[in-house]
């Protein structure tokens, strides 16, 4: 039986996703946010909208997390985190956010946000949640590659390179 386009994709199965940057100083020290609605700190950025594509909503809520417009550059990282009792599965997406300027203004969106700071990477990794410290790790490591990484759950996945086909 074919369902119409309609009813079928109602049917599929639907996710969270977030996207957030990975914004540093010239000293390479990396911004962290700390939101006001849970005691860890994050990442800049936030959940995407349902019409929206993960690098403009990190675009999107850098600018109203911060009131700083970026260029958000290439994708570092995703990450699929399972469901839990609380929630749909998650996909998290790092963007590079590129290096802020000396002196750049930063404001607070205060319903959301206590503070910023521009932290080292080992001291930012210990107050991120366990799964955001490691997209935080990985996204450095993708960085400096010039690569993309793809995690599950918070950690990396390591996908055997495709077999090698014989030329005909």
């Amino acid at each position: 039986m074919h369902l119409p386009p309609a009813e079928w994709y109602a049917s599929l199965p639907s996710f969270l996703a977030s996207a957030t940057a990975l914004l540093t100083d010239d000293a390479g020290r990396i911004l962290l946010v700390k939101p006001n609605y849970r005691p860890h700190w994050n990442l800049p950025g936030g959940v995407l909208h349902g019409d929206e594509p993960p690098h403009a909503c990190c675009t999107r809520e850098v600018r109203e997390e911060l009131g700083v417009d970026i260029v958000t550059g290439g994708l570092l990282v995703v990450d699929w985190v399972p469901p839990t009792a609380d929630r749909k599965a998650w996909f998290g997406f790092v963007f590079d956010g590129g290096v802020l300027p000396p002196g750049q203004s930063i404001e607070l969106q205060a319903d959301e946000l206590d503070g910023y700071e521009f932290v080292p990477a080992d001291e930012a990794t210990t107050r991120l949640t366990t799964n955001t410290a490691n997209r935080l790790r990985a996204a450095l490591q993708a960085k400096a590659a010039g690569t993309t990484r793809y995690l599950f759950n918070g950690r990396e996945v390591h996908t055997p390179p495709a077999p090698h086909q014989a030329s005909l």
